[in-house]
């Protein structure tokens, strides 16, 4: 395939299992996230695509070459560190030039190249600052550029927004996700903040030590997560014990499951997302409740109840706050809600 193909990747260091039977696709140009907590293996993984370390078993393909013996300079891949990595001494351009001595290629191409993605980032003025003279979405985008010029098959950013200023982060994620869409770049993208991956992914591999334990579209993972470590990882989520019954409806309580399932008669689980819950006036129907506390978090109250099944985390658009104690009847929406498969 043309884009990047991981096959059972696998590394040790000493006696702990980093990375293991680590496969997935990335189609060429498109943005799959590498997601986890951290320690889950995601930066193993995007060292071993760019060659920084060795596997101990598996292989990378990139365009349908494989690339797993080739050395980084070899790989046709282009890293933008977490850190950046720019010289504080060199200019912008000079920065950019450094990283293209590798390259075959002429002084006038390597500058032309340099011009070209500095004008790809929106820096073309600032050629000849240097490094501690920029800001830090500025430094970022440098890096980008230095890792453009080379004109990479595949990009890998690692935590490309954790150095970045928390006002800064959806400004700059929405830039490179215009710059991924507009140059067609194939791109891993490694974060450990789910909001930011839902928000710039194609695709989404959810790792948990060491292992894929979930790979799709962001909305797959969001509303059909397989396992309760998906669930809660992708968003806050309640699991509650419910029951399949044998004509394959699943009943949480006195509530059923909208859906077709495929969980088998008897116990199962169902995660249930916050926003999920519709509060109403206590009635005989529903999913008895009452009010343990409430907290104002600007979009919505945050609720917390009481009711037979266990805790309910919920959401509720702005009404008049509920009183603690007072009374409630719950449903479900049509989103939000999954049977689990393990």
């Amino acid at each position: 395939m043309n884009g990047l193909a991981i096959r059972g990747l696998g590394k040790r260091y000493g006696g702990v299992l980093a990375a293991s039977d680590v496969s997935f696709d990335v189609p060429e140009g498109s943005l799959t996230t590498l997601l986890g907590p951290s320690g889950c293996g995601k930066t193993t993984v995007l060292r071993l695509v760019a060659g920084l370390e060795t596997p101990g078993n598996g292989s990378i393909h990139v365009g349908g070459r494989d690339i797993t013996a080739l050395a980084p300079e070899h790989r046709n891949v282009g890293l933008v560190f977490q850190s950046y990595a720019l010289f504080p001494h060199l200019t912008v351009e000079q920065n950019i030039l450094f990283s293209m001595q590798a390259a075959s290629c002429s002084e006038a191409e390597a500058r032309s190249r340099a011009q070209a993605a500095l004008e790809m980032v929106g820096l073309a003025g600032l050629a000849h600052r240097r490094a501690p003279e920029l800001s830090g979405g500025q430094q970022q985008r440098v890096a980008l550029a230095r890792a453009l010029a080379l004109a990479p098959a595949v990009l890998l950013l690692d935590e490309p927004l954790s150095n970045v200023d928390a006002r800064l982060r959806r400004s700059l994620r929405e830039e490179i996700r215009a710059l991924q869409r507009r140059l067609r770049l194939t791109v891993v993208y490694v974060t450990h903040d789910q909001h930011e991956a839902l928000a710039v992914s194609d695709q989404i591999v959810l790792m948990h030590e060491g292992r894929v334990v979930q790979c799709g579209s962001p909305e797959e993972l969001y509303e059909r997560p397989r396992t309760e470590f998906v669930a809660a990882f992708m968003g806050e989520a309640g699991v509650f014990d419910a029951v399949c019954t044998a004509d394959r409806r699943v009943w949480l309580g006195p509530l059923e499951v909208a859906g077709n399932h495929a969980a088998q008669p008897g116990p199962v689980r169902v995660a249930v997302r916050p926003e999920a819950w519709r509060l109403g006036p206590a009635t005989a129907s529903g999913l008895a409740g009452s009010v343990l506390r409430h907290t104002y978090v600007g979009r919505a109250i945050e609720y917390i109840l009481a009711t037979p099944i266990g805790p309910v985390l919920a959401f509720s658009p702005h009404t008049a706050a509920l009183d603690t104690g007072a009374p409630v009847s719950l449903s479900l929406g049509q989103h939000g809600v999954c049977v689990l498969r393990s």
